[in-house]
């Protein structure tokens, strides 16, 4: 299968990479230099441009940071889907159901397939092909697509339709993006009751609160600052407000959700943006002072 990958940030390098192993595979990033790092190290091709990207492969994967990011690549002048070969063409970021709506819709008009396909799971999870896949799509789509996204991910849910992947990723993630919070919350009254961080973490580890999550980002939020960025506060901030933009438009209250939005605004205005998410857990300890 001719597979093409556009998208080479944290998640999407190691997600394609992982799609590599044993397939034709042609990447492009915005940025050449990742693309051009990505092709020597796995002898794979680099396509010129979106279009060029959909226009010599089978089926194209994405993984973009956001809707602006999308709305470019996929329709753009040269984009995803004024390449005429890949019908079937699957964004594996986080994107607001509205836009998927309008890529689905404007894929449909080329003859083309889009699926939003989401996954749950950090770098490491990208690097070890263990992701969550949320596809929003039917089960029908499972024999061609079933075998690419086993690539990537150790279990995919078939949601049944367009923009269910979207909505699912966004509930997955205000929850994960509420739990980073009241951790941080958690560990700051632990701290200020005099009780050292790393021991506060393992009660917290071991309690009934547990969450995979807080073990194998144990290392961030024990020492953010010593280790890489996994998730920027930055794009913590765009899901929220994805998920509090879709609760608007199903009436659904939400006001915890709104409380963490509320931090994220506040984190960024302090110049977190560009940090892990787990440096919630310093600037809670900064609002102490």
């Amino acid at each position: 299968m001719r597979i093409g990958f556009a998208g080479l940030g944290r998640m999407g390098r190691r997600m394609a990479a992982n799609c590599a192993a044993g397939h034709d595979i042609t990447v492009w990033n915005r940025r050449p230099e990742p693309a051009d790092s990505f092709v020597r190290e796995f002898g794979s091709k680099r396509a010129v441009n979106p279009m060029d990207l959909s226009a010599n492969t089978d089926i194209v994967i994405t993984m973009l940071a956001d809707d602006q990011a999308a709305r470019n690549v996929y329709l753009g002048e040269d984009g995803i889907l004024a390449g005429h070969r890949a019908d079937l063409v699957v964004e594996m970021g986080t994107l607001s159901p509205a836009m998927v709506d309008e890529i689905a819709e404007a894929a449909k008009a080329q003859g083309k397939t889009f699926v939003d396909a989401p996954v749950s799971g950090a770098t490491q999870a990208a690097e070890t092909a263990s992701l969550l896949i949320m596809a929003g799509a039917p089960d029908d789509l499972a024999d061609r697509l079933g075998p690419v996204f086993d690539l990537m991910g150790k279990r995919t849910v078939w949601l049944g339709r367009t923009g269910a992947g979207a909505a699912m990723k966004l509930a997955v993630n205000t929850l994960i993006h509420g739990l980073n919070q009241t951790l941080a919350e958690a560990l700051t009254l632990a701290e200020g009751a005099g009780i050292d961080p790393a021991t506060a973490f393992d009660v917290i580890e071991n309690s009934a609160a547990a969450a995979p999550m807080l073990k194998y980002r144990r290392s961030l939020y024990l020492d953010e600052a010593a280790q890489e960025v996994s998730f920027t506060i930055e794009l913590a901030r765009k899901d929220v407000r994805l998920a509090l933009q879709l609760a608007s438009a199903t009436n659904v209250d939400m006001p915890q959700t709104r409380a963490t939005y509320d931090v994220l605004e506040a984190a960024g205005e302090s110049n977190y943006d560009g940090r892990d998410m787990a440096a919630i857990v310093n600037f809670m300890r900064e609002k102490l002072k």
